[in-house]
């Protein structure tokens, strides 16, 4: 959910000017909380975030920042992170970007500071992002990139059949089973590998059916419903029956963005920065690439709200440098260049109406419309718990070795124990 490589690195260096966030000349005073800056952050594969930090160093001298990539896996990224964090005598991170589902477990555990709302543009964001950032009520973070899945699919395949993109789960079952083998393709293909991935894939379907796994303020699990079952459901019966091939049981962002490019798909899950790839220069599937919102049983479904937060860790000793290069990263000629240079969905809600960036992504209405329609995946201080109880139980139902209906409950009991702990 994080960064994955859409492009080449950049040669762009940029060099933006945000009026009350530049001052050339500043150098670090004792006690005064600038100075130089460690920003961690999972592999940025598309290269488009060094150069970016590079317009904040050239105009900031005394407050240089140093990229810290961490792997590609949110897994690991969170646990490099979290020993960081959890370190005598303090860290060597300043700022962290951080997944959205992060917020509340790192905030709880007192790794992050509070933030001054008034020193961020909140009200130029898209609403339910800034919710993302929240915990007990006070800012930890301050959205930076935000994130809703998609179902892309082949428009060429589906004009030949006279088809319309499918807005049901009905519609994708069908297509996927009696159309992709037609045109010797598989069906439908998401990340079901046992990772954060399959949190998402499952999170997705289960609010899509109007299910639920967890109460609004994770104290309580809520997963044993008829809702619960229909959307997990869907995904098991996919995989019995074939239309989801079993190699997306194996499949990550980067593996089921792969087997799209190469045209061995007709649909796929995933997030926005899949659409430059697929769409672009060395893709089997060039120009032939549409996107909409992930059907439902009756109608559009819910995506989960992915992306990451900026927050400032609590020990870092230059507290008011990072909060300022958090007011530059999230401006609006910043956020810019993390949709045109990153690929990535920026949290300004004036971006998604910019005619220029529509005609170059013509995918951000429907992705504005999945955003403000998208659910958090599991709001928790014990988020990491709950997620690898997702993932396992999940996983045991999609290879058969337990039922839809015994995976709710053992849900319940699971979710419930972590909830309590």
């Amino acid at each position: 959910m994080w960064w994955v490589r859409v492009a080449g690195r950049g040669l762009l260096v940029l060099s933006v000017v945000v009026s009350g966030y530049v001052s050339a000349g500043v150098r670090a005073t004792p006690g005064s909380g600038r100075g130089p800056l460690t920003l961690a952050t999972a592999g940025d594969l598309t290269g488009y975030l060094g150069p970016l930090l590079a317009g904040w160093n050239r105009t900031h001298p005394g407050e240089k920042v140093t990229l810290a990539e961490l792997p590609d896996s949110a897994d690991e990224t969170r646990a490099q992170m979290e020993t960081d964090l959890r370190e005598d005598g303090g860290g060597r991170f300043d700022v962290l970007n951080i997944d959205v589902d992060w917020t509340s477990q790192f905030a709880a555990a007192g790794w992050i500071r509070v933030l001054p709302p008034s020193r961020f543009a909140l009200n130029n964001f898209l609403r339910p992002v800034v919710d993302t950032a929240t915990y007990a009520g006070r800012l930890y973070a301050v959205p930076y990139v935000t994130n809703a899945g998609l179902l892309f699919y082949r428009k060429d395949i589906l004009a030949k059949e006279g088809l319309h993109p499918p807005r049901t789960w009905a519609e994708l079952e069908q297509d996927a089973r009696d159309v992709a083998p037609k045109y010797g393709l598989q069906g439908y293909a998401g990340q079901l590998l046992t990772y954060e991935g399959l949190t998402v894939n499952v999170a997705e379907a289960v609010y899509s059916a109007g299910g639920t796994l967890l109460s609004e303020g994770g104290n309580a699990a809520t997963a044993d419903s008829a809702a619960t079952r229909k959307g997990l459901g869907f995904l098991v019966d996919g995989v019995r029956e074939g239309w989801i091939p079993a190699a997306a049981l194996t499949y990550k962002e980067q593996e089921s963005k792969q087997a799209f490019e190469d045209g061995r798909v007709l649909f796929m899950r995933n997030w926005p920065y899949a659409y430059a790839a697929a769409d672009g220069a060395g893709s089997a599937v060039a120009g032939e690439v549409g996107a909409v919102r992930l059907p439902g049983p009756d109608g559009p479904g819910t995506s989960v709200l992915g992306g990451s937060n900026l927050a400032v860790a609590a020990r870092s000793e230059h507290p008011e440098s990072a909060e300022r290069l958090i007011a530059y990263l999230t401006s609006e000629p910043a956020q810019r260049q993390v949709l045109t240079r990153g690929s990535l969905p920026p949290v300004r809600a004036s971006l998604y109406r910019d005619p220029a960036l529509v005609r170059r992504f013509p995918y951000l209405s429907t992705l504005q419309a999945a955003v403000l329609s998208a659910r958090p995946r599991l709001k928790s201080p014990r988020y990491d718990q709950a997620s690898l109880v997702v993932q396992a139980i999940a996983h045991d139902a999609l290879t058969g070795r337990e039922t839809t209906a015994s995976a709710a409950r053992r849900l319940t009991r699971e979710l419930s124990a972590v909830a309590g702990s």
